[in-house]
């Protein structure tokens, strides 16, 4: 299992979603270097497999793309994972770090051979809502940290009236039982960080995930004061779409 960083007296991890996708489209090369412009320490990006000729996605052929999911990939000319990488070994980006969010199953090991083919084994986090892709990565690649991503929702079922309510009972008992599932999962060594969406971040969670040595990140928080309470409450890092914004939440000495 990969070293994990000590929790006392340790600054927040500012990240950067897809790049920094509310000041430029996102999991492009023109929002990674604003993300770097707005001092962030981690770039998360999203790798999906492109869709074969029947219209499904090609796992096992088919080109890796930076696109969150298919609409967006069919929306734009989306850059390779190749392209994607060739760009963020640059010198500039020499100090940051990389969340590598993989969408689907099934590619893990075209990805690990591409961070080793650039060099990035030990600057990268690869995450997912797939507990079989993190232990596919974890015999692939000791070395790479891996971060389980909760919950895998398509969309913001809150936002709905018809489903609001059941949403909210959901969270309710997953603010329940994550704390010691989360717990489980890092003390068993399948992954090494919980990324967790900001409604299901409670004390209780975050003092589990510290206690079994793990690190904790959230997502996706696009409110200032919001980044202030998680900060207040020791979570490892934020993800936002607007590294902006923590300007105005300034990161632990």
């Amino acid at each position: 299992m990969p070293a994990l960083r000590p929790q006392a007296a340790a600054a927040l991890r500012r990240v950067g979603h897809k790049g920094a996708d509310l000041i430029e489209p996102g999991n492009t090369r023109e929002s990674f270097d604003a993300a770097l412009t707005h001092g962030v320490d981690m770039i998360e990006f999203d790798v999906l497999p492109a869709l074969g000729a029947d219209g499904r996605p090609d796992a096992a052929n088919g080109e890796l793309l930076l696109a969150h999911d298919y609409t967006d990939a069919l929306a734009r000319t989306p850059l390779s994972l190749a392209d994607g990488l060739a760009h963020l070994t640059s010198p500039a980006f020499a100090s940051l770090e990389f969340d590598v969010d993989l969408k689907l199953p099934g590619y893990e090991e075209r990805v690990v051979t591409a961070l080793r083919e650039h060099g990035l084994v030990e600057r990268s986090l690869v995450s997912s809502t797939y507990p079989q892709s993190l232990a596919r990565i974890r015999s692939l690649e000791p070395a790479l940290r891996l971060g389980w991503s909760v919950p895998r929702a398509r969309r913001d079922y809150t936002q709905s009236k018809l489903y609001v309510a059941p949403a909210l009972a959901a969270i309710l008992v997953a603010q329940r039982i994550l704390p010691g599932r989360a717990a489980d999962a890092l003390r068993a060594g399948r992954c090494d960080a919980l990324m967790v969406h900001w409604r299901l971040v409670t004390r209780r969670l975050v003092g589990a995930v510290h206690a079994a040595r793990g690190e904790l990140y959230v997502w996706t928080v696009d409110e200032a004061p919001r980044i202030r309470a998680l900060e207040a409450l020791g979570v490892t890092g934020i993800i936002t779409n607007d590294p902006r914004l923590f300007g105005n939440a300034p990161a632990t000495a």
